[in-house]
């Protein structure tokens, strides 16, 4: 059975459709991740948060779109922390309002445009800085660093040993 993405100049466009064996990286990645992160949440940071929304989002791009541009380490990690900041100084500036809202995410999205490392999730990143709850808000200026930074860089050190397990998938593509 064939998958097709649509037309260009009358031709159709071939898209592989996912195997089973790219499916179970995936699942093999995104549990792997997210339980490390739980566990150390649980057991190393009993008194910090380290599991955040916006790791969903990461996930199903480093384990299941490896090769797109945003699941790069650069922009999962810098894209991330990047937000996670705007969104605190958002936060700081005009507590938890619609306009703090709306500049996180805005903002958010302008910095990664600018320093290369739009990430999606990471603008979800800076929404929670925002929206959080006191557990988020009372982290401060730390919450770029601790949950997101090292939540994210465990998740990126898992993608690689992931990635690279298979025979057919590659990652990074680039740092």
């Amino acid at each position: 059975m064939k998958a097709y993405i649509g037309k260009m100049r009358g031709e159709r466009i071939r898209r592989n459709p996912v195997g089973w064996q790219d499916a179970a990286w995936s699942w093999l990645g995104a549990f792997t991740g997210m339980a490390a992160i739980c566990w150390l949440s649980a057991h190393w940071l009993t008194q910090q948060l380290l599991i955040v929304g916006s790791f969903g989002a990461t996930s199903v791009l480093i384990y299941a779109a490896p090769e797109s541009p945003f699941a790069q380490p650069r922009n999962v990690l810098f894209g991330s922390v990047l937000s996670a900041a705007v969104g605190v100084a958002c936060y700081q500036a005009l507590g938890a309002t619609p306009l703090a809202i709306s500049l996180a995410v805005s903002v958010s999205i302008l910095v990664m445009q600018l320093t290369h490392t739009v990430h999606p999730p990471g603008a979800a990143a800076a929404l929670i800085a925002v929206v959080g709850g006191p557990s988020v808000n009372e982290l401060g200026w730390w919450y770029p660093l601790m949950p997101i930074g090292a939540g994210s860089a465990v998740m990126l050190v898992i993608a690689i040993l992931v990635n690279n397990l298979a025979r057919h998938r590659r990652y990074p593509r680039h740092w």
